[in-house]
């Protein structure tokens, strides 16, 4: 949140979806009853350093890291919020002084706070816990909001994969010690994620449409959401079709592997330093992309979510149930989960991060790997595009996976001439495009070539992939008006060969 944004909030005032605390020297003790009371509302904004009227306070320099460190303990803490929920608490500067502000987004569960549960209206926090109509109110409310809520009562226990779960109770032992996973059952553990739920309309009870698409056999996946799919393509040389695909069809925590495989296989990881330890640029950006895809999809719309790696570029599609419309950006995002209890699973298993912090080290990531901020474009088709770091010709066949077949026979021979080989070719064609831009045929006839070969186009594509020459009609790059030209990154190449 940025400091115009704060202070054009402090000036709004206090209301359904916003609440200002003092807190200049430790937390209010009301302040988890807020949380709560966002969590089962429509969310809102909190804010600690802020008088009743918004008059900034702040927070005592002394106490901030303290406040910081309290407030992601005990909202990691069952006893205190249950279900938890991990928030991610924001600092900001503002006449002076350091306030933090917490976004809290509107969650798919009911929370309760000390083992109470609270509401809220204009006038603030109120507890519900005695009141059976308020209480049934928003429990169903929360089933019908949220669609990985429902409720599949034929499917039983043996129905899921224990392997899976036995997969994530391993994990988050090794993640926290005393995570309260750690001993459970496989039924006491989906209670306790929220992936077994009762519906207080019908009075049904049984496993979730979350917990059958993290955990279940893919006949039961299939069965429960029959156009269950994420296509995970890779398009750089066959444009019209793809180079390479995996069609995925299965539980959740499998896609999320075979996707991050994918990733591996065909993307580069550049050397990267983060102080005096290097770190892996790619992991940073695409666990947290490939979660999103995952994680924040509406699963009762049949269209396939798609993962497609292109020569620049990595864009990711999938529906979505919008908060808002529009381009997100890390200074005035506010987190809304789509689905909270896949979510919280993906957190614990350390695969995704805390609300809010997540979109944040996307762009601190994705500038540094592909010289670009992300885009995040939240319609009913969320899209995220990462750009891809520009690699030297020899390095493009390892990045995309995707090996130039050698040349053979007598169209070698033919364009051999003075120069041969791929290398030779690529600097030629460079060299040719120095005055402007050229059609593959033209440059077939600069080049004292016969006719446009299968070498050429090769060398064409290894110089496109590798971003030192470009399209000029970029939206069309089969048109037979499409033409090649330098980019900056191919001046720089051909002159550092001269």
């Amino acid at each position: 949140m940025t400091p115009e944004h704060l202070a054009q909030l402090l000036r709004g005032g206090e209301g359904l979806t916003v609440e200002f605390k003092r807190a200049r020297e430790a937390l209010n003790r009301d302040v988890y009853e807020t949380i709560c009371a966002f969590l089962n509302q429509r969310g809102g904004t909190l804010v600690l350093g802020a008088a009743d009227d918004g008059t900034v306070t702040g927070i005592a320099p002394e106490a901030l890291a303290q406040m910081r460190k309290d407030l992601a303990n005990t909202l990691h803490n069952p006893q205190k919020i249950n279900p938890p929920m991990p928030l991610a608490p924001e600092p900001v500067e503002l006449d002076g002084q350091t306030l933090l502000v917490l976004s809290v987004p509107e969650s798919s569960q009911v929370h309760s706070c000390n083992n109470r549960i609270f509401s809220r209206n204009e006038d603030g926090d109120f507890d519900i816990t005695g009141h059976g109509q308020l209480l049934a109110e928003l429990y169903l409310r929360k089933q019908v909001g949220y669609s990985e809520n429902r409720i599949f009562p034929h499917v039983r226990l043996t129905d899921l994969r224990s392997d899976l779960i036995e997969r994530v109770r391993r994990n988050v032992r090794l993640q926290r010690a005393g995570h309260p996973w750690a001993e459970l059952d496989d039924l006491e553990l989906l209670k306790s994620a929220r992936l077994y739920q009762r519906d207080y309309q019908t009075g049904a009870e049984g496993i979730s449409m979350a917990g059958a698409l993290l955990f279940g056999r893919d006949e039961v996946v299939l069965g429960v959401v029959p156009h269950h799919r994420t296509d995970a393509i890779l398009r750089v040389h066959d444009l019209d079709r793809y180079d390479d695909r995996d069609d995925i069809r299965t539980n959740l925590l499998e896609s999320y592997d075979r996707l991050m495989a994918f990733v591996n296989k065909h993307i580069a990881d550049p050397f990267y330093l983060e102080g005096n330890r290097r770190i892996s640029l790619r992991d940073r950006i695409f666990r947290e992309v490939v979660a999103n895809l995952l994680i924040h999809r509406e699963y009762l719309n049949p269209f396939p979510a798609k993962l497609i790696i292109q020569r620049d570029r990595v864009v990711t599609e999938n529906s979505n149930n919008p908060h808002g419309l529009g381009l997100l950006r890390p200074d005035d995002f506010a987190p809304s989960p789509k689905n909270p209890a896949i979510a919280r699973v993906f957190r614990e298993m350390q695969w995704a991060e805390e609300l809010g912090s997540g979109v944040r080290n996307l762009f601190k990531y994705a500038r540094a790997f592909g010289g670009q901020d992300p885009i995040l474009c939240e319609e009913s088709i969320f899209r995220v595009t990462v750009m891809l770091p520009t690699l030297p010709i020899s390095a493009t066949a390892s990045q995309t996976g995707v090996k130039p077949q050698p040349e053979s026979g007598a169209e070698s021979g033919a364009e051999s001439g003075a120069e041969s080989g791929a290398e030779s070719q690529a600097r030629r064609v460079l060299a040719a495009l120095s005055a402007g831009a050229l059609g593959k045929a033209e440059l077939a006839s600069r080049l004292a070539l016969p006719s446009v070969s299968g070498a050429l186009n090769r060398s064409i594509r290894s110089l496109l992939d590798a971003g030192l020459i470009e399209y000029t009609l970029p939206d069309k790059p089969n048109s037979r008006l499409q033409k090649y030209r330098l980019t900056a990154a191919g001046r720089v190449q051909l002159n550092s060969q001269d």
